[in-house]
């Protein structure tokens, strides 16, 4: 129906924007990684949306998206039983769509449920195990922006977070690592670092 909305950014709270469209301001629900890359209040924003309608209730809800992929992948989250709009934003908040994509490849139930408020781990297994055949031969490089790490970095630094380490850890230690490098070098010089 709406495939974004572009306007003045009115209001940034820690959940919704409120952008003004021609003088009709919607406010629009959304994850932190999308709300930490609109500007500032009174500066130019454009969202892509996903209008959700629960029909027992007669609730309509707009959210908005900084990256088309972004959407894409919450629209994805929604066709997955059990799995409704604030679990979607929620893991969406804590989890880029490139790890996201990586877990469900990887089987990391473990990661998915522990990073995600409202996801159990049975919840986490049924979320991968339907997102699988949909996400097969998905290219996950164009979902990482400059500011994230490499398929390769990303996985050697879940292998380094099932070890043990935390988050912060893990992405210190490969960070560094030399470009191109497989997975296993990737680890490897994680684990220097980290010794």
């Amino acid at each position: 129906m709406l495939y974004y909305i572009e306007g003045k950014l009115v209001l940034k709270t820690k959940d919704c924007a409120v952008i003004d469209c021609g003088g009709t301001a919607y406010k629009l629900r959304s994850t932190t990684a999308t709300l930490d890359a609109l500007g500032d209040e009174g500066s130019d924003a454009r969202l892509y949306t996903y209008l959700n309608i629960k029909t027992a209730s007669d609730i309509f809800a707009l959210y908005g998206f900084a990256t088309l992929e972004e959407r894409d992948i919450f629209e994805m989250l929604l066709g997955v039983s059990g799995i409704g709009a604030k679990t979607a934003v929620s893991l969406l908040s804590n989890i880029s769509p490139s790890k996201l994509v990586l877990c469900v490849m990887s089987d990391d139930a473990a990661y998915l449920s522990k990073h995600t408020q409202g996801l159990g781990p049975k919840g986490a297994k049924r979320l991968i195990l339907e997102l699988k055949d949909k996400l097969k031969g998905y290219d996950i490089t164009h979902l990482a922006d400059e500011h994230t790490e490499s398929g390769a970095a990303l996985e050697a630094a879940s292998a380094l977070t099932s070890l043990g380490y935390s988050d912060e850890e893990a992405r210190r230690a490969v960070s560094g690592a030399p470009e191109g490098a497989s997975v296993e070098d990737i680890i490897k010089h994680g684990l220097k670092n980290l010794i």
